[in-house]
């Protein structure tokens, strides 16, 4: 069984994650920015871990011993007209979903490299490959996020590492609900916001994505992308089949 660091997994798909892998025998080290709040996680460790923070994410790397994989969970979004969205909000999503990554990333490579193996699990979406209204700072965050990923897995493949990018489509946690949302009652584009429902479409639970993330650790020779369930699959195949002449629309939306 394989010595597993997740990030962000305080709630949600990386809760999940934790309970999945440890159910399956694995060692789970969990991490969130507030330890307390896996205290009844049953995984091996609980660490403090901050991925904007390069000391807590060193310190945490230190303790977490040697690390077989890392999957990398933890991330926001926003709600805003990229017209008006606050630079500030942006720039947040990219420390925390791009550099983030990034960051802890750097940290556990030169292990595994010395080792000769390794694996890179980052949860990415749908709007890695495509891109929503009103969620635009998001999707440019994730889509620099497999940016990154790809071309670790180019890199880092001549050592022995392997790189996946899960892709979940809509998930039923309370990320959307928690996000920041910067759209007044007035604004041109609030008839455009309160259909941003009906993007959502089918929705998977957090322990759906976390058996797909969890299978593909397991995966002798995993892809690169894998779409976790076939909401995200029937999205992603509309996406590639679409022209690149104009931009993708997904149904659901009269704008």
């Amino acid at each position: 069984m394989s010595s597993v660091l997740i990030t962000g997994a305080s709630r949600g798909i990386g809760r999940a994650i934790a309970v999945e892998l440890a159910h399956r025998g694995h060692r789970v080290i969990a991490t969130a920015r507030r330890p307390e709040t896996l205290a009844d996680l049953p995984v091996d460790q609980r660490l403090p871990l901050d991925v904007t923070d390069q000391a807590s994410v060193d310190q945490a790397i230190k303790d977490a011993g040697e690390i077989d994989v890392l999957i990398s969970n933890a991330g926001a979004t926003v709600r805003a007209p990229l017209e008006s969205v606050p630079l500030a909000e942006v720039e947040r999503l990219y420390r925390l979903n791009t550099l983030g990554a990034l960051r802890v990333a750097q940290a556990v490579l030169p292990a595994m490299r010395e080792r000769g193996s390794g694996r890179l699990v980052f949860v990415s979406s749908i709007q890695g490959r495509l891109v929503l209204p009103m969620i635009g700072p998001y999707g440019a965050s994730k889509w620099a996020l497999e940016a990154i990923a790809e071309t670790l897995a180019i890199e880092t493949g001549h050592f022995g590492i392997k790189v996946s990018i899960v892709q979940p489509g809509a998930v039923s946690t309370n990320g959307a609900e928690q996000a920041r949302t910067f759209v007044e009652q007035d604004s041109p584009y609030a008839p455009l916001y309160r259909q941003l429902a009906a993007l959502r479409g089918e929705v998977i639970t957090s322990e759906q994505v976390a058996a797909v993330v969890a299978d593909t650790v397991e995966r002798p020779e995993p892809p690169l992308r894998v779409p976790a369930g076939m909401p995200a699959e029937r999205a992603l195949k509309a996406r590639k089949e679409a022209p690149e002449s104009e931009p993708f629309r997904l149904a659901g939306i009269d704008w």
